[in-house]
């Protein structure tokens, strides 16, 4: 890999001696009905990194040093993208007038957006990045965000955390999980259509990114279509009803532009029983231009978010209510009441200077941002389970029993929970007024909060060194204090609740009365403050058939708890500041793409990153102590793409391929384990974990003619485990009532033997073929195909280790847990495979100076039943306890899934003016 960036640093500088002569394109782009100018037209040669945008005027004047035949490409929001076969034969090219159509399919984005609001409804199924290709022209990247994303797929098997996502330049990825908050701006679709997007490894003029892309959502009103815009929408996804309007005055002649943008999206309940959606987003920019150079502007935007989340089920609960099925909800006073609602309110300010001229771009930035994200869920003490799909309320447990199977008991439970199979409000309150408890609560309806305020600050410049050399640099510093507490909602008739831990009968907070009432906090309390500072530097040389990149990043990451309360279990870490803990890493990325031809081009890119931890994988249990992990590591990533690009007439598309590993990860995870060494509530904390991706990508797109167009996707991967990782667990000692695993609060199970172990990255093999019609007359319809396979659920890391093996009543290893059994107990099965088709299509008028819109799909239109992913749980963490809970064939801890929509739609109708 070393050779290879020796390769290319020596290359470019060989190539500087190179000298070519300049040849300019030039043409004024113009809109195809009124004859207006279009501005902002992003004009470049396909397969050549340099671009221009069009002035006020729709002028624009493209310099190339290249002789032969290429495409060039227009591309415009809200526009088709113009694609022109050009021959250059030494000399200056000048088209002329170059008219655009609008984009009758342009409506189809705020399809994507209703998907991608889907995985933010649970928190352990998100983690793809749909929202990141809103941008792309690929086809391979559309058709994964389009199609294959309802059933969570994941480009190249990536989480979203290694896509950067910018809002004017500033990184909006969470520092806890290092995720974009897709979420934060949702239901603002107008204003978030003006993106720059880089695949994979490829340079961004914007940061050094990630390995699955980058995206810059510039939100200035210059860059956006002026007027009016109004749209409504009905779905049955997550919501069933939108409203939407925004108004951009566009540039006057002052020099100011403002804009505004306001939304309002809602549900009773999405297609899962009891998911309510209640939203609303506000936006408001003002930009002014000093002069042709220099600009300011100033944005804020709040989305207000409260939806109702559910769950996965096993499945033993599917086969008895199907995939609509949520647990979390319960009818109280003939209202849908969900117990796990998520709420989120976040709002932001941005500030902006802007210099744009022939030689430097410069942006100088500050984001400020604060609020609470919060999930809310019922606490029980000293009380019964009030989940419905409890595995003691199932037909398993009976079925299941050491003793003998109780098909009569099992008979009774399944009648019982199929009368009722919501959640019981009205027990909970009947509980808690019982006057044996003396008006303490049994049941409490809290939030789980997290606020957090956050002030980034950033600068970011594009340099012309010379014609062919630019280089590219940035620095940005980001500080978050994080406030993070459990707090009382709904006390559901109870007077107080008792702040006590009911497993260890200790207190959570010595300091303060146990006594706890609404809208007070409990439980834990305690702050993160995090600083990240960022720079990199990236140089890009142009030389006519080879076009090279190298870029190099600097991070510094600093972590620090700081616990409010003075938790009895954990006396001597769980108040005060915790020690600072700080990473500084180093990153280097390179690549070339060399033209064969003006319409093929190979390209190949390469990275190796040294990555702090993520902060969620830093502290062992914060909530409790100021405990770190112990021989904490930074990740490393080793990666590498190449493509083939082809850009005829009528035929365009990529051939690629990948290969990525992630080195010295960290991950930790909480549960309640029956193990070979004992039981308890754990942490279980893994290291030096490694996990391979390998895979390649197909995209192929032909137009068959002026009308129809042909499109084929596929994806194959292989996403494993690379390494048996270390397995330690801790707990609390403080409980005299059941022995402990070990009186030191921890304890080294060894090795995990998960090395390859499908990932549960979402599917793993994806296919896809469509066609879709556009008429002269405006209108549209698209048909998609798509076959999506090799889906695997997330296994239990601890039943791979040798506690597995141990009988806990003897602490000797079961007699029958050979190798061979062990292995067939633990056999990973892939999911389902299934097909989905999908159906979309639109309508478009012009009607005097007014611009109609009408777009509709329909996802999964045979209603195909199946599983988006899941986890094993980990309760039978010892070989006899497994194996007695799956003779039966339908285990009481069997593994949990989340399934997919079904049959959804989605219609929107706007209008411009």
């Amino acid at each position: 890999m070393h050779r290879f960036y020796l390769f290319i640093l020596l290359f470019l500088y060989h190539s500087l001696a190179m000298a070519q002569e300049d040849f300019s394109i030039v043409g004024i782009v113009l809109d195809v009905v009124e004859k207006s100018p279009m501005p902002n037209a992003l004009v470049s040669i396909e397969g050549d990194a340099t671009t221009v945008l069009s002035n006020q005027k729709g002028a624009f004047s493209l310099t190339i040093a290249e002789k032969g035949e290429f495409i060039l490409n227009i591309t415009l929001a809200g526009y088709t993208t113009k694609r022109i076969p050009i021959f250059l034969e030494g000399k200056n090219l000048d088209l002329g007038p170059i008219y655009v159509d609008k984009d009758i399919t342009f409506e189809k984005k705020d399809n994507l957006i209703t998907i991608t609001d889907s995985e933010l409804l649970d928190d352990e199924s998100s983690g793809n990045a749909l929202g990141l290709l809103q941008a792309t022209r690929d086809v391979f990247l559309t058709r994964a965000a389009f199609d294959f994303g309802q059933a969570f797929f994941r480009v190249k098997g990536y989480d979203a955390q290694h896509g950067e996502v910018l809002l004017n330049g500033i990184r909006m990825n969470k520092l806890f999980n290092g995720r974009p908050q897709w979420n934060n701006w949702g239901g603002l679709n107008d204003v978030v259509r003006n993106q720059q997007f880089s695949n994979g490894l490829n340079p961004s003029d914007f940061t050094f990114g990630g390995i699955l892309g980058n995206t810059n959502i510039d939100l200035r009103p210059s860059g956006l279509r002026p007027g009016f815009r109004i749209s409504s929408s009905a779905s049955n996804r997550t919501y069933t009803g939108r409203l939407m309007a925004t108004y951009n005055s566009g540039m006057q002649g002052n020099g100011l532009a403002y804009m505004f943008s306001a939304s309002r999206r809602w549900a009773k309940e999405g297609y899962i029983d009891g998911t309510l959606y209640d939203a609303y987003s506000f936006y408001g920019a003002l930009e002014y231009q000093i002069n042709k150079k220099n600009s300011l502007s100033l944005t804020a935007f709040s989305a207000v978010n409260r939806r109702g989340r559910s769950s996965a089920i096993t499945e033993e609960v599917f086969n008895l209510v199907g995939n609509r099925y949520n647990p979390n909800w319960g009818n109280q006073n003939g209202n849908i009441r969900n117990s796990r609602e998520r709420k989120v309110s976040e709002p932001m300010v941005l500030v902006n200077y802007f210099h744009k001229s022939d030689n430097l771009n410069l942006n100088i930035g500050f984001a400020y941002q604060t609020g609470i994200n919060a999930r809310s869920r019922l606490g029980y003490f000293n009380a019964p389970n009030p989940d419905p799909t409890y595995y003691r309320y199932l037909p398993s447990l009976y079925i299941n029993s050491p003793i003998d199977a109780n098909f009569i008991g099992a008979e009774i439970a399944r009648n019982s929970f199929l009368r009722n199979p919501q959640l019981n409000w009205e027990r909970l309150y009947d509980a808690n007024e019982n006057t044996s408890l003396g008006e303490k609560a049994a049941y409490v309806f809290y939030d789980d909060t997290v606020a957090d305020t956050q002030f980034a600050s950033s600068l970011n410049a594009n340099l012309k060194l010379t014609d062919k050399i630019k280089l590219d640099f940035g620095i940005t510093n980001t500080d978050l204090r994080s406030k993070n507490y459990a707090k009382i909602i709904d006390l559901l008739g109870a007077s107080f609740h008792e702040d006590i831990d009911t497993f260890s009968n200790t207190r959570n907070n010595i300091l303060q009365d146990v006594k706890k009432e609404e809208g007070d906090k409990f439980g834990y309390n305690y702050e993160f403050a995090v600083n990240r500072l960022n720079t990199y530097a990236q140089l890009k040389g142009d030389f006519g058939k080879l076009k090279t990149f190298i870029a190099g990043n600097y991070a510094n990451h600093s972590y620090e708890r700081n616990g409010f309360y003075e938790n009895e279990r954990f006396l001597e870490n769980s108040f005060g500041k915790s020690s600072t803990i700080s990473f500084s890493n180093f990153g280097v990325k390179g690549g070339a793409t060399y033209k064969i031809t003006g319409r093929h081009w190979l390209a190949i890119n390469g990275a190796l990153l040294n990555n702090a931890p993520l902060l969620q994988n830093v502290f062992i249990n914060p909530r409790e102590s100021n405990e770190i992990v112990p021989n904490l590591q930074d990740e490393r990533i080793s990666s590498i793409d190449m493509n083939y690009f082809i850009r005829m007439p009528k035929l365009t598309g990529r051939f690629g391929g990948f290969y990525t590993r992630f080195q010295n990860t960290t991950d930790i995870n909480f549960f309640f384990v029956d193990s070979g060494v004992g039981s308890d509530f754990v942490q279980e904390v893994l290291t030096d974990l490694d996990k391979l991706h390998l895979g390649a990508e197909l995209g192929l797109e032909y137009q068959l003619s002026a009308s129809v167009k042909l499109s084929a996707v596929a994806s194959i991967g292989n996403y494993v485990y690379a390494s048996n990782p270390l397995v330690t667990i801790n707990f609390d000692t403080a409980s005299a009532q059941e022995e402990l695993i070990d009186v030191s609060g921890s304890k080294n199970l060894g090795f995990a033997a998960i090395k390859d172990y499908k990932l549960a990255q979402g599917p793993q093999q994806a296919f896809a073929l469509g066609i879709e019609y556009r008429d002269p007359k405006y209108w549209w319809i698209a048909l998609t195909t798509n076959y999506l396979a090799n889906n695997y659920a997330n296994i239990s890391t601890i039943t791979r280790t040798a506690s597995f093996f141990i009988d806990p009543e003897t602490g000797e290893n079961f007699p029958d847990a050979t190798v061979e059994n062990v292995n067939n107990l633990l056999a990973q099965k892939p999911l389902d495979n299934f097909y989905l088709l999908n159906l979309v299509g639109g309508k478009s008028w012009l009607k005097k100076g007014k611009y109609i819109g009408v777009f509709a799909s329909v996802n999964n239109l045979f209603d195909e039943v199946f599983r988006t992913g899941g986890y094993e749980q980990s309760r039978n963490g010892n070989f006899g306890q497994l194996r007695q809970d799956n003779l039966s064939g339908s285990p009481s801890f069997a593994p949990k899934y989340w399934y997919g929509y079904g049959r959804t739609y989605f219609l929107n109708v706007a209008i411009s003016f």
